[in-house]
């Protein structure tokens, strides 16, 4: 595969170049122990740890002087999709380049040390490339590109060390996650195709696969019967999204499965009621996979939602947090008999883009309580049916029973692919939200079981709070909406040690809250959407706060449709740039 790799040594940038240590010859490798505790000032996983919790220890910048924050260095992008979050590594940013492409940029002032550009075949939408993060380990920098290949590139230099084949360019929708010396990708599959529906382990130095978990069991494993009469080759839910957590003291992954395709069970069936509404029902979709991270073996699982007839994927991050384990009857619907509030516990918490909060004991997978998300709601698409034993099931009353059932369920979209914030100060998750439904119709006729299929301001929601803040309480599950606005959002919620969390809307907006009233205590008009990402790192002793602008595949379109017009003036489209704030 023929690439090219531009590069501007670190003295070409002048004064900026003592920020560029991490391009020098003294590179300092990226180990293990560098990942499992990053550095405050650095950014190195998609949420900054491993644990996924998107909080920041630096406080420089806080409640007392964001209002002081000011431009530090925009750049402009290519045009593409753009649904990544950038890593930091001692005073370097690498981007993931809308279109294909990896940058590398001074952190300091958006200067470009080196691009990859990767010479691709005709037939790949390479503008359609959504990877949602890249990886570092040692010296090296790591992407899955469009045309289906894991590369790994160097990180002084952007110059190619490896690369391997993984699929037909599914790797694309997903993320990586670098743990135990492998690099761990997820992916999309095809409708109603099992090939692709896998995650793969590949050696962080050479690129050969370790393992491969296939996220739909075949006959004679482990949840193969709940598949019915499906043949093993069309069973399809795929792992693609936000990437896994890991836990490195018990060396466990954690990953979130999508929903089933075709979307529809008859679809998929032939009949809606071929297979019971509970679980364990079309394994693993909608399911949490905790994995062996030396083999790939499956330690438990816990599924969400079974039979999934919607589309309502719960392929989001899975927040690994110690707590309290206090479920409030007022907030918590569903809530174990067995949970004895008289110390802490490891959870395993997520909350589902159809809506949906749940909270599992980390070792076992057990079900400990779950709640709807946001507001419970008379057509929300799940419950759980034993709250003992975990056992979830459909609404049956939203399921589509003949072609043509139209159908309004909640939730759909309610978070997308943009990510979640704790702050363990607090104990408190951050949830940017759309308080939104679905209006579906099944068409049999159909390859993905459905026709007209838009969101849906859910039946008695205030317009004018579309789109909230949740900060959620995880020892009681006690949630307050602490900021709401009529205008949609893609933006990663950022929780800080300053007390703040920040955000970004499609209205181009970037807003720090009060991490405790919710109040805007800053805010600034960028030139586009903003979308994922929203970040913060240290060089040279200054804190910078950064997010993208751009546009996703298909995840700007929905909410920017049920918000309406007249929540916000026409968005700006086709906006990809870098912005990144600081204090005077």
């Amino acid at each position: 595969m023929r690439f090219l790799a531009s590069t501007l040594l670190a003295g070409a940038v002048g004064a900026a170049a003592p920020a560029l240590v991490a391009q020098s010859g003294a590179f300092v490798p990226v180990t293990d122990a560098t990942l499992a505790q990053p550095d405050p000032a650095d950014w190195l996983h998609i949420s900054r740890t491993y644990n996924q919790h998107r909080f920041s220890p630096l406080n420089q910048i806080s409640r007392s002087n964001v209002g002081q924050l000011r431009l530090a260095w925009s750049r402009g992008l290519p045009p593409g999709v753009q649904e990544s979050t950038p890593i930091v590594y001692r005073g370097v940013m690498y981007a993931i380049v809308p279109g294909g492409g990896v940058q590398a940029i001074d952190a300091t002032n958006g200067d470009l040390i080196w691009e990859y550009r990767r010479d691709y075949p005709q037939n790949v939408p390479r503008l359609a490339a959504r990877s949602k993060n890249l990886g570092i380990y040692e010296d090296m920098i790591y992407y899955g590109a469009p045309d289906g290949f894991l590369l790994a590139l160097d990180a002084r230099t952007g110059r190619l060390r490896w690369e391997t084949k993984v699929d037909n360019g599914q790797i694309t929708a997903g993320g990586l996650l670098v743990a135990d010396g492998k690099v761990i990708s997820n992916r999309t599959c095809e409708q109603g195709k099992r090939e692709f529906c896998f995650i793969a382990a590949h050696d962080a130095r050479t690129g050969k696969e370790v393992w491969r978990f296939y996220t739909t069991a075949a006959p004679g494993e482990p949840g193969g019967d709940t598949w019915g009469e499906v043949p093993v080759d069309q069973r399809a839910a795929g792992p693609w999204g936000l990437p896994g957590s890991y836990d490195p003291v018990r060396k466990v992954v954690y990953w979130g499965v999508a929903n089933p395709n075709p979307y529809t069970r008859f679809k998929r069936h032939g009949r809606y009621d071929t297979l019971p509404p509970t679980s364990p029902t079309e394994l693993y979709s909608n399911s949490t996979l905790a994995l062996n991270v030396e083999t790939g073996k499956l330690v438990w699982y816990y599924q969400e939602l079974p039979g999934d007839d919607w589309d309502a994927d719960h392929n989001q991050e899975r927040l690994l947090i110690r707590t309290r384990v206090s479920p409030n009857p007022r907030f918590v619907k569903w809530i174990n008999p067995t949970v004895k509030a008289d110390g802490e516990q490891d959870v395993v918490i997520t909350v589902a883009e159809g809506g949906g909060m749940f909270a599992v004991a980390r070792e076992t997978g057990q079900f400990l309580w779950a709640r709807p998300f946001p507001f419970d709601d008379p057509n929300v698409n799940m419950m759980v049916v034993d709250p003992r034993t975990g056992k979830t099931a459909l609404n049956s009353e939203k399921m589509f029973r003949k072609d043509g059932d139209s159908i309004v369920g909640c939730y759909h979209n309610t978070r997308g692919l943009w990510q979640i914030a704790y702050h363990p100060g607090k104990n408190s998750l951050y949830v940017p939200f759309h308080d939104q439904c679905l209006s579906m119709q099944a068409v049999n006729t159909s390859a993905t079981g459905y026709g007209r299929r838009v969101g849906v301001m859910r039946p008695g929601a205030d317009p004018s709070k579309y789109m909230g803040m949740a900060k959620i309480d995880v020892a009681t599950g006690d949630m307050r909406v602490i900021y709401s606005q009529p205008q949609p959002t893609n933006g990663s919620a950022l929780a800080t040690a300053g007390d703040l969390v920040f955000f970004g809307d499609l209205n181009r907006r970037f807003r720090a809250l009060d991490a405790d009233s919710g109040k805007v205590l800053w805010e600034t008009v960028v030139g586009g959407m903003i979308m994922n990402s929203t970040i913060t790192y240290g060089v040279n002793g200054k804190q910078y706060v950064m997010v993208y602008t751009g546009g996703g595949q298909s995840v700007t379109s929905g909410p920017l449709g049920v918000a309406g017009a007249n929540a916000m003036p026409a968005p700006v489209q086709g906006h990809n740039a870098i912005y990144v704030f600081a204090l005077p």
